[in-house]
C-alpha cells in the first residue's frame, strides 16, 4: 500500500487552531482563582491573584477567538475534533473557561458576569447536544466512558459554582445535584475499567481530571452550607491526590504531552477547596497552592509555545478547517 503523507494545512490564519490549547489555560483560571481564596485565608495582598486572572483572560479570549474563525471557516470541523479525544477535552475546556471568566469578572462587575454565565449555560447545552450526536453517530469505541467525560458532562458544576458567588442558589443546586448524579456514573464506570484492564501510558495524565468533581462539588457544596458534603470531598480529594503522588511516576510514564493539561485544574481547585475550609485544612491548601503555581504556568508554557511553534495541532491531531 502507497504512503499518502497528510494534507497541508491550506494558506489562511487558524485554520488549525488546537483545542488542546485550552485545559491549561482553564487551570491558569483555577489558579488565579485559588490565589484569590489563599489571599482571603491569609491576608496577602490581592495583586497576584487578579495579574493572574487577567493576565489569563486575555490568553483565554485570544485563544477563543482564534478557534471562533476556524469555525467561522467551516463549522462542521467542530464535529471532526469532537471524534478525537485531545479534541473533545479541549472544546470542552474552552466552554468550562466561559464560566470561570464569569467567576473572574463577578468581583468587578455582577451584572456582566450573570450574563456571561448565562451565555456559558447556552454554549455549554449546545456543545453537549452536538457531542451526544457526535458520539452517537461515530464508532463505538468513541463512545466509551473517559475522564474527559467530566469536563463534557459534569462541568455544569462550575456553572454552579459560579451561580453561588452571584446569588442564584436555587440554580446552584439543581445544577449540584444533576452534576453529582452524572460524575458518580462516571466514577463508577471508570472503577470498573481500570480494574479489568491497564491505561495506556500517554492517556493516563487524563486520570487527573477525576479529581476535579470532587474539589468542584466540596467547593459548591461549601457555599450551599453543606458542610458534611464539603469535609467528605475535602477528605476524598486528600485521597485521591496521595494517590496520584504515589503513582506520579507511572502517571507520567510516556513524558510531557498537551495531555498534561489535565494535571493543571484539578490541583487548583482541590487547593481551592481547602483553603476555603480553613483551620487544619489550609495548611495543606497553601503546600497544594504552591505546587499550583510552580507546576501550572510551566505546563501552560510548554503548552502555548509548542502552539506558536505550529506543533500542538499536529500533535493533538486537530482538525484542519
Amino acid at each position: 500500500m502507497a504512503f499518502h503523507p497528510p494534507a497541508p494545512t491550506p494558506p489562511g490564519l487558524w485554520r488549525r487552531t488546537p483545542p488542546a490549547i485550552f485545559p491549561s489555560i482553564m487551570g491558569l483560571f483555577g489558579l488565579g482563582i485559588a490565589w484569590r481564596r489563599g489571599i482571603a485565608v491569609f491576608g496577602l495582598p490581592d495583586g497576584l491573584s487578579e495579574a493572574i486572572l487577567g493576565a489569563t483572560t486575555l490568553l483565554f479570549l485570544f485563544a477563543a477567538m482564534a478557534y471562533a474563525v476556524k469555525l467561522m471557516r467551516r463549522p462542521t470541523v467542530l464535529a471532526e475534533d469532537l471524534r478525537i479525544l485531545p479534541g473533545r477535552a479541549g472544546v470542552g475546556t474552552a466552554v468550562l473557561c466561559i464560566y470561570l471568566l464569569a467567576m473572574t469578572v463577578t468581583p468587578y462587575d455582577a451584572a456582566s458576569a450573570r450574563a456571561i454565565l448565562m451565555a456559558g449555560l447556552a454554549v455549554h447545552s449546545i456543545f453537549v447536544l452536538v457531542l451526544i450526536y457526535v458520539l452517537a453517530t461515530g464508532p463505538a469505541p468513541q463512545r466509551r466512558v473517559t475522564p474527559v467525560w467530566h469536563l463534557n458532562f459534569v462541568g455544569y458544576i462550575i456553572a454552579a459554582l459560579a451561580a453561588v458567588g452571584l446569588g442564584y442558589e436555587a440554580m446552584a443546586l439543581i445544577l449540584f445535584g444533576l452534576s453529582a448524579l452524572m460524575a458518580a456514573f462516571i466514577w463508577a464506570v471508570s472503577i470498573e475499567q481500570f480494574v479489568r484492564e491497564d491505561v495506556p501510558a500517554p492517556l493516563r495524565p487524563l486520570l487527573a481530571i477525576h479529581l476535579a468533581p470532587v474539589a468542584l462539588l466540596g467547593l459548591v457544596a461549601k457555599g450551599l452550607g453543606m458542610e458534611a458534603v464539603t469535609m467528605g470531598c475535602a477528605g476524598i480529594a486528600g485521597l485521591i491526590v496521595l494517590w496520584m503522588l504515589a503513582r506520579l511516576r507511572w502517571l507520567t510514564e510516556s513524558g510531557f504531552s498537551a495531555l498534561w493539561g489535565a494535571f493543571t485544574f484539578p490541583i487548583a481547585a482541590t487547593a481551592s477547596l481547602w483553603l476555603v475550609l480553613g483551620g487544619a485544612w489550609r495548611w495543606p491548601g497553601l503546600a497544594l497552592l504552591t505546587v499550583a503555581t510552580i507546576v501550572i504556568p510551566a505546563i501552560a508554557f510548554k503548552v502555548v509555545q509548542a502552539w506558536a511553534k505550529g506543533q500542538l495541532a499536529v500533535k493533538t491531531n486537530a482538525a484542519i478547517a
